[in-house]
């Protein structure tokens, strides 16, 4: 059985008004990722991403170019303790 992992990234360069958000739920979506993702008042983009490890590892390479509006400039990753809290994957208002 593949290994469950949790990853709390924080993204920035280019990454609000490009539809990061969007384009990150799909991709979640389509690798069976869990979790969310926000913008945050500073300009960057956070979000949490919960799965097996090869579809979170797919999911980070993704992310570290985003979608092709976007231009990254800065990421950052911490892996953490798995929790398997989300049933799914959702764009966050906060």
């Amino acid at each position: 059985m593949p290994e469950k992992v949790r990853v709390h990234i924080l993204v920035s360069g280019l990454v609000q008004g490009v539809f990061f958000r969007a384009h990150t739920r799909k991709k979640a979506q389509e690798l069976g990722i869990k979790g969310w993702v926000k913008n945050l008042g500073d300009g960057r983009v956070e979000a949490i991403f919960e799965g097996d490890e090869e579809m979170v590892r797919e999911m980070l390479n993704w992310a570290k170019k985003g979608p092709s509006r976007a231009q990254v400039d800065g990421f950052e990753e911490e892996f953490e303790d798995y929790k398997g809290e989300f049933e799914d994957f959702e764009i966050r208002y906060v």
